[in-house]
């Protein structure tokens, strides 16, 4: 008998949590199609492609196991020198977070870097990163819906101790829904 693991609910947010996390990328860097998990079958699925001509500037997953206040799994934006294949998980060092206000509703982004990947894993907070990258990090997200008439605004970038928290609340949420 075949068992399929729904990547939310069947693997777990790592050991190391909230400072080590495990994260499953949907959407690697490079690409302009939206992947998700599909949250019923658990199948990777295109949502779109994105409308502007702009390309993912990082590899974009989400970490299992939690809840973010979008009733969603908590994305995870994860820093790498490679571009990660979708549904890969990957350990990464959480480093920071980007507030992001989607259509008027908070949605955290948490910043890691690839803990295996020694080009990016010396990084600890996420005011250690290029000022030029966080600037194109802010820029994509404030862009990449403006030609389907959606407002996203970056509130600001937070450091590793507010991404800390973020994950310790998207777990106990996730606990909350999921574990009755």
């Amino acid at each position: 008998m075949l068992t399929v693991h729904h990547p939310w609910h069947g693997v777990s947010y790592g050991e190391g949590a909230p400072r080590i996390v495990n994260a499953i990328i949907e959407i690697p860097e490079g690409s302009r199609s939206k992947y998700e998990v599909d949250k019923t079958t658990g199948l990777l699925k295109l949502d779109r492609v994105i409308y502007s001509s702009f390309h993912y500037p990082i590899n974009y997953g989400f970490i299992p196991q939690t809840l973010g206040q979008d009733d969603d799994p908590l994305d995870i934006l994860v820093l790498c020198s490679q571009s990660i294949q979708p549904l890969c998980l990957v350990e990464a060092t959480v480093i920071g977070n980007m507030q992001m206000i989607d259509q008027g509703a908070l949605d955290d982004k948490i910043i890691a870097v690839a803990s295996k990947d020694p080009s990016v894993n010396h990084y600890r907070n996420v005011e250690e990163l290029p000022h030029h990258f966080l600037a194109e990090l802010k820029n994509y997200f404030e862009q990449y819906k403006v030609l389907e008439n959606k407002k996203v605004e970056i509130d600001n970038f937070q450091d590793k101790a507010a991404a800390l928290k973020i994950i310790e609340e998207a777990i106990a949420f996730y606990k909350k829904s999921f574990q009755k």
